[in-house]
Protein backbone atom coordinates (compact mmCIF):
# COMPACT_ATOMS: atom_id res chain seq x y z
CA UNK A 1 0.00 0.00 0.00
CA UNK A 2 2.91 2.53 1.13
CA UNK A 3 4.15 1.84 -2.61
CA UNK A 4 1.16 2.77 -4.31
CA UNK A 5 0.61 5.52 -2.80
CA UNK A 6 4.78 7.01 -3.71
CA UNK A 7 3.57 6.27 -6.99
CA UNK A 8 0.34 8.08 -7.11
CA UNK A 9 2.60 11.27 -5.56
CA UNK A 10 5.12 10.54 -8.37
CA UNK A 11 2.73 10.65 -11.04
CA UNK A 12 0.71 13.63 -9.54
CA UNK A 13 3.82 15.74 -9.44
CA UNK A 14 4.80 14.46 -12.99
CA UNK A 15 1.39 15.95 -14.21
CA UNK A 16 1.76 19.11 -12.52
CA UNK A 17 5.31 19.33 -13.64
CA UNK A 18 4.28 18.84 -17.03
CA UNK A 19 1.09 21.13 -17.07
CA UNK A 20 3.52 24.13 -15.72
CA UNK A 21 5.58 23.49 -18.39
CA UNK A 22 2.96 23.75 -20.93
CA UNK A 23 1.61 27.32 -19.58
CA UNK A 24 5.13 28.35 -19.48
CA UNK A 25 5.55 27.47 -22.85
CA UNK A 26 2.23 28.90 -24.34
CA UNK A 27 3.10 32.16 -22.58
CA UNK A 28 6.58 32.44 -24.10
CA UNK A 29 5.40 31.80 -27.59
CA UNK A 30 2.37 34.33 -27.26
CA UNK A 31 4.78 37.19 -26.60
CA UNK A 32 3.36 37.67 -22.70
CA UNK A 33 7.25 38.12 -21.61
CA UNK A 34 7.24 35.24 -18.20
CA UNK A 35 11.09 34.26 -17.91
CA UNK A 36 14.15 36.80 -17.79
CA UNK A 37 12.75 40.53 -18.68
CA UNK A 38 15.03 41.68 -21.66
CA UNK A 39 16.58 45.82 -21.49
CA UNK A 40 14.45 47.38 -23.79
CA UNK A 41 14.54 50.82 -25.67
CA UNK A 42 11.64 52.62 -26.78
CA UNK A 43 10.81 53.89 -30.37
CA UNK A 44 8.08 55.36 -32.18
CA UNK A 45 6.74 55.82 -35.67
CA UNK A 46 3.48 57.68 -37.27
CA UNK A 47 1.28 55.33 -40.10
CA UNK A 48 -1.42 56.88 -42.29
CA UNK A 49 -2.75 53.27 -41.94
CA UNK A 50 -2.00 50.50 -39.71
CA UNK A 51 -4.59 48.06 -40.79
CA UNK A 52 -4.87 45.32 -38.71
CA UNK A 53 -1.77 46.05 -36.30
CA UNK A 54 -2.45 44.92 -32.88
CA UNK A 55 -0.11 45.64 -29.90
CA UNK A 56 1.61 42.71 -29.41
CA UNK A 57 2.70 42.35 -32.30
CA UNK A 58 5.82 41.56 -33.26
CA UNK A 59 8.62 44.04 -34.57
CA UNK A 60 11.09 42.24 -37.11
CA UNK A 61 14.59 43.40 -38.93
CA UNK A 62 15.43 41.26 -41.90
CA UNK A 63 13.06 38.63 -40.41
CA UNK A 64 14.50 38.25 -37.27
CA UNK A 65 12.40 39.36 -33.92
CA UNK A 66 14.03 42.21 -32.16
CA UNK A 67 11.13 43.97 -30.29
CA UNK A 68 6.93 44.54 -30.36
CA UNK A 69 4.39 46.80 -30.46
CA UNK A 70 3.58 47.99 -27.15
CA UNK A 71 1.14 51.02 -27.86
CA UNK A 72 -1.02 52.39 -30.75
CA UNK A 73 -2.95 55.52 -30.27
CA UNK A 74 -4.44 58.22 -32.54
CA UNK A 75 -1.94 61.08 -33.24
CA UNK A 76 -4.53 64.38 -32.39
CA UNK A 77 -2.02 66.81 -34.17
CA UNK A 78 -2.20 64.54 -37.71
CA UNK A 79 -4.60 61.85 -37.35
CA UNK A 80 -2.57 59.66 -37.81
CA UNK A 81 -1.61 56.20 -36.02
CA UNK A 82 1.25 56.41 -33.49
CA UNK A 83 2.76 53.48 -33.08
CA UNK A 84 5.01 52.70 -29.91
CA UNK A 85 7.85 49.85 -30.13
CA UNK A 86 9.94 48.31 -27.65
CA UNK A 87 13.05 47.45 -29.42
CA UNK A 88 16.14 45.04 -27.45
CA UNK A 89 18.70 47.17 -25.91
CA UNK A 90 21.11 45.77 -27.47
CA UNK A 91 20.01 47.83 -30.97
CA UNK A 92 20.18 51.03 -29.13
CA UNK A 93 22.06 53.38 -31.25
CA UNK A 94 22.99 51.22 -33.58
CA UNK A 95 20.00 52.05 -36.19
CA UNK A 96 20.72 54.36 -38.22
CA UNK A 97 18.26 57.46 -38.59
CA UNK A 98 16.71 56.82 -41.59
CA UNK A 99 15.53 53.53 -40.78
CA UNK A 100 12.42 52.80 -42.65
CA UNK A 101 9.27 51.32 -40.64
CA UNK A 102 6.66 49.51 -42.85
CA UNK A 103 3.40 46.73 -41.40
CA UNK A 104 4.19 43.76 -43.67
CA UNK A 105 1.91 41.07 -43.29
CA UNK A 106 2.97 37.17 -42.99
CA UNK A 107 1.74 35.08 -45.90
CA UNK A 108 -1.44 36.34 -47.35
CA UNK A 109 -3.96 36.88 -44.48
CA UNK A 110 -1.45 36.57 -41.91
CA UNK A 111 -1.13 38.70 -38.88
CA UNK A 112 0.57 42.03 -39.37
CA UNK A 113 3.92 43.09 -38.11
CA UNK A 114 6.21 45.89 -38.25
CA UNK A 115 9.32 45.66 -40.51
CA UNK A 116 12.37 47.84 -40.00
CA UNK A 117 15.22 48.21 -42.63
CA UNK A 118 18.05 49.84 -41.66
CA UNK A 119 19.03 53.58 -43.62
CA UNK A 120 23.22 54.30 -44.08
CA UNK A 121 22.91 57.52 -42.53
CA UNK A 122 25.72 58.54 -39.79
CA UNK A 123 23.17 59.46 -37.20
CA UNK A 124 21.56 56.87 -34.90
CA UNK A 125 18.12 56.18 -33.46
CA UNK A 126 18.14 56.14 -29.35
CA UNK A 127 15.68 55.71 -26.54
CA UNK A 128 12.58 57.85 -27.37
CA UNK A 129 13.39 58.91 -30.76
CA UNK A 130 10.73 58.89 -33.53
CA UNK A 131 11.24 56.79 -37.03
CA UNK A 132 9.73 59.58 -39.56
CA UNK A 133 10.37 57.34 -42.81
CA UNK A 134 7.46 54.83 -42.71
CA UNK A 135 4.85 52.39 -45.23
CA UNK A 136 1.74 52.12 -44.02
CA UNK A 137 -0.31 48.63 -44.03
CA UNK A 138 -1.43 47.12 -47.34
CA UNK A 139 -5.15 46.55 -46.85
CA UNK A 140 -6.28 43.67 -48.72
CA UNK A 141 -9.95 45.32 -49.29
CA UNK A 142 -8.40 48.40 -50.32
CA UNK A 143 -6.74 46.56 -53.58
CA UNK A 144 -9.60 44.64 -54.35
CA UNK A 145 -11.70 47.76 -54.41
CA UNK A 146 -9.04 49.34 -56.74
CA UNK A 147 -9.08 46.12 -58.88
CA UNK A 148 -12.54 46.29 -59.48
CA UNK A 149 -13.19 50.14 -60.31
CA UNK A 150 -10.30 49.60 -62.94
CA UNK A 151 -12.12 47.21 -64.46
CA UNK A 152 -15.26 49.13 -64.35
CA UNK A 153 -13.18 52.13 -66.13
Amino acid sequence: MKRNSWLELGVGIFMLAGILGLVFLGLRVSGLGVGVPNDTFTLTANFANIGGLRPQAKVTMSGVRVGKVTDIQLDPKWFDAKVTMELDSEYDGKLSDDTTAAILTSGLLGEQYVGLTVGGAPDMLHDGDVIHDTQQALVLEELIQQFVSNLAK
